[in-house]
């Protein structure tokens, strides 16, 4: 019975969160990701601030498309490199994709490609060098955090600030996220992200998944290691990533099953839609070259 009444409840508050009228406005802390990420959570923002919320998004001031808004308060921190440093980054590292046709961790750590997760993990460094920015966060009441776990500074800044976490997320690389929120992921059904597979395995495909999948423990915490390098400092004590995915209240998964197979979910897990892109203009009738045609979209999935 726990679990049902559970199951009801968590879509309820996530209505309560985003209906305005007699349910009182509430004063959210958004730390987003940039790039396309944003291109969704903005539309999120954008109706929680028409509901009547008042919103603060945290954000840096090198940046894609994060941008300044007159409906939302922002707070923006300095970074040690500039614009073109990022672009000249996040060419190599997408040229890099490109080339490769086998997608695993021991390439991205040991390609020069990896430098652009250096830039994106050592955010949250600036966030909390900034004095100012952090005892603003101290001293301002924020009913919880709204954010992008994929650079880990909005996990960090929620656990930091012992807000509740809503997070808004198409998915994670490494086993975190599954094993945080103690969601059954079951190796021989559910397809660990990058390689490709179906739901439907032949025995060789489960051993690959398998053999994935110990590869993620060996080294996503060498990927994730500046990331969490901030956390425990901060916090003052030894963090790991899982620490930090376990403290999130709810999950907003902005997913779709053309794309990802039915999988065992907990019960603050909500399924929100499949949008992970800007709305673009329509296709040009330009058939793809063979090159791209032998491109997995799993390539695209994490050139994202």
């Amino acid at each position: 019975m726990a679990p049902t009444v559970l199951a009801g409840l968590f879509p309820l508050s996530v209505c309560l969160l985003l209906t305005s009228g007699p349910t009182e406005a509430g004063r959210l802390l958004v730390v987003p990701m940039d790039g396309s990420h944003w291109f969704t959570m903005s539309s999120v923002v954008e109706q929680l601030i028409h509901r009547g919320h008042e919103l603060v998004v945290v954000m840096p001031e090198v940046s894609w498309y994060l941008k300044k808004s007159l409906n939302f308060t922002a707070k923006t921190y300095s970074l040690p490199y500039s614009l073109e440093d990022l672009n000249h980054e996040m060419k190599i590292f997408a040229d890099h994709q490109w080339k490769i046709r086998d997608k695993n961790l021991i390439s991205l750590l040991t390609s020069s490609s990896s430098k652009i997760f250096d830039y994106l993990f050592s955010h949250c460094k600036s966030v909390f060098d900034d004095r100012k920015l952090v005892k603003y966060l101290e001293e301002t009441s924020f009913d919880a955090v709204f954010l992008d776990p994929f650079d880990m500074c909005g996990l960090i800044i929620a656990k930091y600030l012992s807000l509740p976490s809503v997070v808004f997320t198409r998915g994670g690389f490494c086993h975190y996220q599954d094993e945080g929120t103690q969601c059954p992921s079951p190796l021989s059904y559910v397809p660990r992200a990058l390689l490709g597979f179906s739901d439907t395995m032949t025995f060789w495909e489960r051993v690959q998944n398998l053999l994935f999948h110990m590869e993620e423990h060996l080294f996503c915490h060498y990927l994730l290691k500046v990331a969490v390098d901030i956390a425990s400092e901060n916090l003052q004590t030894t963090i790991t990533p899982y620490d930090l995915h376990s403290h999130v209240s709810m999950w907003l998964l902005r997913t779709d099953f053309v794309l990802d197979y039915p999988r065992p979910v907990m019960p603050n897990m909500i399924f929100v839609g499949g949008i992970n892109c800007h709305a673009g203009n329509p296709l040009t009738e330009v058939s793809p070259t063979p090159e791209q045609r032998r491109i997995r979209p799993s390539v695209l999935y994490f050139s994202l």
